[in-house]
């Protein structure tokens, strides 16, 4: 019972230094990935912003898909890889394979040539995540695994904060100086790679390519595992939203005027036609804040108090209703309420993800695994994405709500485009922005597009709870 009475400050004196190194590698590569992840629906998709690409919300849909796709199914055969090549080598790829990625990203406004360059930066993401994960799992023991995990957390989240700022500062500029800046910014992690101590996997490295991928597709077949992936699925599927639609949402419907006159000009928008507003990435930044403070701690205390399946539970309940609440108003303070209640579901659940892989993964398969963990996020950020594409392109968006009004109400013939649909029914009604903002709001209610998604996140813990009672029963998984 020794270990398991240690303060969270004793455990944390314990972990050694190839956990911290590959943590700092993360945060570095996080601090790119949120850098571009925050803003750029805005830049995809946004009808008027300058400087966009200007593409439909159901374009970007398609683009996050795939990017889902590549980025999280990915990983479930690097992962294996990782195992048998070694972990250093795999990151120095990864890091290649995304500055190409925010290269082509930065230079290319045409559809397909962008959407390559996306698939580029999933493809290096994936390549980078198994090895990361792999050194964590096997530096970390199952008395540390829940404070090892919630640091891991923080410490994504910590680059999750500071990318927003950072991509806010460098779109003052320009928008390729966005990706440009992220490239330059992940190639740092070559550096590192200098401090990076050998982690041994502790797989068989005398098997070749076909072998790996025949054990990949084997572990798959675990009908336990199988279960757990599916359900979770429907909880990143709810996740996912607060950084593919919340920023579009935030934009076109949220009043934050009452809160930016008491702020800072770099935190606010560059658009001031509803007046002053604060930038949607503040905003968004709400929820790696809220972590950075508090996953750490909060994953001791409920390593502590709660096994691991429980406290997922409740995260996909808490997170349910956050999201529900974020949407339901145009007020900040209640967006902000639910960003906050959305990450606290969060922390509750998204560590236990991986530490309860990590703890069922066998000793020689801990990267495949990790790897593993991503087969949730491919499916639910994958539909999430593109489903919420398509309802927020038909029921959310300002710029197509303005459209139908003036079709349905003031019967324009020729309407205009896309990108001036609200400028032009603004000029018809004669009246403010925030006016005619306002209007669309009342006679279409936009909020409504987040209802399947908290009833996703709701139905996701239920099916959860009948996997936990099963659990019980199974000794092997430590649940």
């Amino acid at each position: 019972m020794g270990r398991q009475e240690e303060t969270f400050w004793e455990q944390t004196r314990g972990l050694t230094w190839p956990f911290w190194a590959a943590n700092l590698m993360e945060m570095i590569e996080r601090l790119a990935y949120y850098g571009v992840r925050v803003v750029i629906p805005i830049y995809i998709a946004q009808a008027d912003e300058i400087g966009g690409l200007h593409f439909t919300q159901g374009d970007k849909g398609l683009i996050f898909m795939w990017w889902a796709v590549v980025q999280s199914a990915l990983p479930v055969f690097t992962g294996g890889f990782a195992d048998r090549y070694g972990y250093k080598r795999q990151i120095v790829a990864a890091v290649f394979l995304k500055g190409l990625g925010y290269l082509m990203m930065a230079s290319q406004r045409q559809f397909w040539p962008f959407f390559g360059g996306c698939l580029l930066l999933a493809a290096g993401t994936a390549v980078f995540k198994p090895p990361i994960q792999g050194t964590f799992v096997k530096t970390l023991t199952r008395e540390t695994s829940g404070v090892g995990w919630g640091i891991f957390y923080m410490v994504v989240n910590v680059g999750g904060f500071l990318g927003p700022p950072l991509a806010h500062f460098l779109c003052g500029y320009s928008w390729p100086a966005v990706f440009y800046g992220c490239a330059v910014l992940v190639s740092l992690n070559l550096l590192w790679l200098l401090t990076y101590r050998r982690v041994d996997s502790g797989a068989d490295r005398t098997t070749n390519v076909w072998h790996v991928a025949a054990t990949t597709a084997r572990e798959l077949l675990n009908g336990r595992l199988l279960a757990f992936m599916l359900i979770a699925s429907i909880f990143w599927a709810v996740l996912m939203q607060l950084w593919d639609m919340l920023p579009n949402f935030i934009v076109d419907w949220v009043d934050s005027a009452s809160l930016a006159r008491h702020l800072p000009a770099f935190m606010l928008a560059r658009d001031l036609s509803r007046g002053p507003q604060i930038a949607q990435e503040w905003v968004i930044n709400f929820n790696p804040f809220l972590i950075i403070l508090c996953v750490a701690p909060l994953s001791w205390f409920v390593n502590k108090k709660m096994r691991r399946l429980t406290s997922m539970f409740w995260g996909f309940v808490i997170a349910g209703l956050g999201v529900y609440t974020a949407g339901s108003s145009q007020s900040i303070f209640i967006c902000l309420a639910g960003i906050a209640c959305f990450s606290v579901g969060e922390m509750l659940c998204s560590p236990k993800m991986n530490e309860y892989l990590g703890v069922i993964a066998p000793a020689d398969k801990k990267a495949l695994y990790m790897g593993y963990a991503n087969i949730p996020i491919a499916l639910g950020w994958g539909y999430g994405s593109f489903i919420g594409g398509q309802i927020y392109e038909q029921a959310g968006e300002k710029a197509g709500l303005a459209l139908r009004y003036l079709a349905e109400v003031l019967q324009v013939s020729e309407l205009p485009p896309r990108t001036q649909a609200f400028a032009r029914l603004t000029e018809l009604l004669g009246q403010s922005p925030a006016a005619v903002t306002q209007l669309l709001w009342d006679k279409y209610d936009p909020s409504r597009v987040w209802t399947p998604f908290a009833i996703a996140g709701l139905l996701a813990a239920v099916a959860l709870f009948v996997f936990n009672h099963f659990a019980r029963k199974w000794q092997d998984v430590n649940a």
